[in-house]
């Protein structure tokens, strides 16, 4: 990958999904990155509070990925986050 570029992508899954849909969810987010570039790192916040309330919610399970990949990937990523159920709010940013 010659133009690949490293990238940062902050996620938040409803907690409502319990510690096995957020393990499953965590998962599937990493091994679609794994397949379209490099994972460097997957940090898990845990459950946060939200400073104001998110369709109905006050808290939700952060995750923070650092990884490397291709300019075309992160546009699908952002893509699949905003058709996944159980997905409030998501945001890719180059580094």
């Amino acid at each position: 990958m010659a133009d690949a570029k490293r990238y940062e992508a902050v996620y938040i899954v409803d907690p409502a999904l319990g510690d096995e849909g957020i393990a499953a969810m965590v998962e599937k987010f990493k091994t679609l990155v794994e397949n379209n570039g490099t994972l460097e790192s997957v940090d898990q916040w845990g459950k946060r509070r939200f400073a104001y309330e998110i369709n109905h919610m006050n808290e939700g399970y952060y995750v923070l990925m650092n990884f490397t990949c291709g300019a075309e990937f992160p546009a699908e990523l952002d893509r699949v986050f905003k058709i996944t159920e159980g997905i409030v709010r998501s945001i890719i940013v180059a580094k």
